[in-house]
């Protein structure tokens, strides 16, 4: 089924409740029930807030992910935190984000973990908007480990996680997921200087088996860790080789940036459907209705509403609760405005 025109969608996290960052740091006071039922409320809260802004795209909001991909590493056998290598004071930064060594051979005998938040999300969230599964790829979620002498490189690891990555895929698929991102940030970070190319092909035989069984899009930004971007913030790196991904719907950061390179989404949009961040969630201003309404006119001139979807530019995880949520609210209704302009003028 073709998606509405101006699609309200968002990446995958949303915010913390206070109350369960508190309770992480004092879990060895609760049982597993415990811990079972606030997990199940902080989707519940998560699901509301998305809902009652009227989002056609929603989330579990990440509640069980202490971080987008480095949760995943606690289903991944032969790791080990490695605190020594992050730095420990001084300005927030990539480098202050946990690091693993690799002490045996990488496995995931249990999956990473997405099916069952996803299974969690439908039994919670209410009928009407369409449920989406967010996963890291497998070259973003290996930039926490360390090579080793069996994994000698970045690479090396990649390839090691695109069995897990994939089935995961597949097992989302299964369990009825119709809506799936494949995160991949540090691709879009480390265009300008790596092989775009071997880049495609990674996340191209990560996705194959899912391609045409479930609507699938990948999220490419330039890194978002405490309101912190970490990659030279420019599409052009990325063009042509990035047209060949194997997607429906390209995400990219675009408020943020202040719709630098807008001209570039026209080249995405001949061949996929493109989702644009137009909330900065690195920034406590707010966007209004009409600043909304404005930016979603600029995007339509480079792509047309039928392919047009609009979101933050990342996760909402870094940003503060109240700050999300009416940033949400704001945007549903700017496009809700657009949409019904575009109607009267049809």
């Amino acid at each position: 089924m073709q998606p509405k025109p101006i699609r309200t969608t968002v990446v995958g996290s949303y915010p913390f409740p206070g109350w369960l960052e508190f309770a992480t740091q004092h879990l060895d006071q609760f049982g597993p029930a415990d811990v079972e039922e606030m997990i199940d409320d902080a989707v519940v809260a998560a699901v509301h807030d998305q809902t009652t802004a009227g989002l056609d795209v929603i989330t579990d909001g990440e509640q069980t992910r202490l971080d987008f991909n480095l949760s995943f590493y606690g289903f991944i056998k032969g790791l080990q935190p490695n605190h020594s290598e992050t730095r420990k004071f001084g300005p927030a930064a990539h480098d202050q984000r946990g690091k693993h060594s690799i002490v045996d051979e990488l496995t995931a005998p249990k999956g990473l973990g997405a099916v069952n938040e996803y299974q969690r999300l439908k039994k919670l969230a209410p009928a009407g908007p369409t449920l989406k599964a967010s996963v890291p790829g497998p070259y973003t979620l290996s930039g926490r480990m360390l090579p080793n002498e069996r994994y000698k490189d970045r690479y090396a690891i990649t390839e090691a996680l695109l069995p897990f990555v994939r089935q995961e895929l597949e097992d989302l698929v299964a369990a009825g997921c119709t809506e799936i991102t494949v995160d991949e940030p540090s691709m879009s970070c480390y265009a300008y200087r790596e092989d775009t190319r071997r880049f495609v092909d990674i996340f191209n035989r990560t996705v194959a088996p899912v391609v045409g069984k479930c609507r699938l899009s990948t999220h490419l930004c330039f890194g978002n860790f405490k309101g912190r971007p970490v990659g030279y913030r420019s599409i052009k790196p990325m063009l042509p080789d990035f047209l060949d991904l194997t997607v429906d719907e390209v995400h990219i950061e675009m408020a943020n940036r202040e719709f630098a390179e807008i001209e570039l989404l026209a080249e995405f949009a001949q061949v996929v459907d493109v989702a644009v961040g137009i909330i900065d969630v690195k920034n406590y201003y707010i966007e209004t209705v009409a600043d909304v309404q404005e930016r979603i006119q600029r995007c339509l001139q480079y792509v047309p509403a039928e392919k047009l979807a609009v979101a933050p530019d990342c996760g909402l995880s870094q940003t503060a609760r109240w700050a999300a949520r009416q940033k949400l609210i704001n945007m549903v209704a700017g496009a809700k405005k657009v949409r019904e302009q575009l109607a009267v003028t049809a």
